[in-house]
């Protein structure tokens, strides 16, 4: 049985900090990309940085470029977005997404597995 479980979520104040994790049970992390998605109230969810399974490529939605960071631990079968400088327009429920190398198709593609999220509110 495949589980994502994401923690690390809270309330911050603008500027603040969070770090979040996800770690997987249930496959070979490392033979799956993962991807950071998020989603506010009464809006899609969107692609927010994905990383692939050896860390060689990473991708970011523009709006946290020089804000966020990807990265994972294949070793511990977890993956990680350190987020600084955060802004109000942050605020959603994040969820970490995995997909299988041979069945990727992007960054913003389809992802076979995902968490149930973890709440990210910052405060103006």
């Amino acid at each position: 049985q495949v589980q994502l479980v994401e923690s690390g979520g809270g309330t911050v104040q603008t500027g603040g900090s969070l770090r979040l994790s996800c770690t997987a049970s249930g496959i070979t992390f490392g033979s799956y990309n993962m991807g950071w998605f998020r989603q506010a109230p009464g809006k899609e969810r969107e692609f927010v940085a994905a990383i692939t399974r050896s860390g060689g490529q990473i991708y970011y939605r523009d709006s946290v470029k020089g804000r966020f960071t990807v990265s994972r631990d294949n070793s511990k079968s977890a993956g990680f977005l350190q987020m600084n400088s955060l802004k109000p327009e942050d605020t959603a429920a994040y969820y970490c997404g995995v997909q299988h190398v041979g069945d990727w198709a992007g960054p913003s593609g389809a992802y076979a597995y995902w968490g149930q999220g973890t709440q990210v509110t910052v405060s103006s």
